[in-house]
């Protein structure tokens, strides 16, 4: 399968809080999200992996473009400015066939939860797309996931409701129908991911919400702190 990983943010609350690296280098325990990311992707199997990172910022560039010399599979760094995380998305999944995982740089899990949401997306042939989903909340503007009995995802919504359970996590399983729709998105001016999600679920895509703990979103200074924890938590060598 192939990964992707948007890394194209200008991550302005770090900055302004005191964390001097950019968010994609930005350390936890010793390693920046980005190489931390794509090695999880390695051991998932990855036969490539497309990273967007910003023209604006030389070191992440020059961080990525290391990363991609001395990995075992094919990593392709696109440098781009985009104007949003959705316009981001298309950059990395284009051109992509069969199943796919984007994730964005500044999220943080589980290893071994991912990776077994990652074979049960992979092993699942009746659905488009799984979603990975958390009940913890730590970002100003979560994204509320509506879900039947089932976990099939029937909402995205800005604000909490019954059905809402869990959150976004910022990681997208999907598969290439889901380009179809990114398309139509791109072409009706659409922006935002979780307008572009709304339309996944608008245009008929059988998509599940898939639990995985606690997931944390590297936005303020405090998260990394938080993140640090969330690994030692599940006993992660780091």
């Amino acid at each position: 399968m192939n990964y992707a990983i948007i890394a194209a943010g200008e991550g302005s609350r770090l900055a302004a809080e005191g964390v001097d690296a950019p968010k994609p280098l930005v350390k936890i325990g010793g390693e920046t999200l980005l190489e931390r990311l794509v090695g999880i992707f390695l051991r998932c199997g990855a036969e490539s992996i497309n990273i967007i990172v910003s023209a604006r910022n030389e070191e992440v560039i020059a961080h990525a473009n290391e990363i991609a010399a001395r990995s075992a599979v094919p990593v392709n760094v696109v440098v781009k400015n985009t104007p949003d995380s959705m316009h981001s998305f298309a950059e990395v999944t284009r051109g992509m066939c069969g199943k796919f995982c984007v994730t964005t740089v500044d999220t943080v899990f589980n290893t071994a939860e991912f990776e077994r949401y990652i074979k049960a997306f992979e092993s699942d042939d009746i659905v488009d797309g799984y979603m990975a989903v958390t009940s913890y909340v730590n970002d100003e503007k979560p994204l509320f996931v509506a879900t039947d009995p089932s976990l099939n995802i029937t909402a995205f919504r800005d604000v909490a409701a019954a059905d809402t359970r869990y959150v976004s996590g910022g990681i997208y399983g999907l598969d290439e129908k889901a380009l179809e729709v990114l398309d139509a998105c791109l072409r009706d001016g659409t922006s935002r991911m979780r307008n572009f999600q709304r339309a996944l679920v608008a245009g008929g895509l059988r998509l599940k919400a898939y639990p995985m703990g606690k997931i944390i979103d590297i936005d303020h200074a405090a998260d990394i702190d938080v993140a640090q924890s969330l690994l030692q938590e599940y006993n992660h060598t780091i």
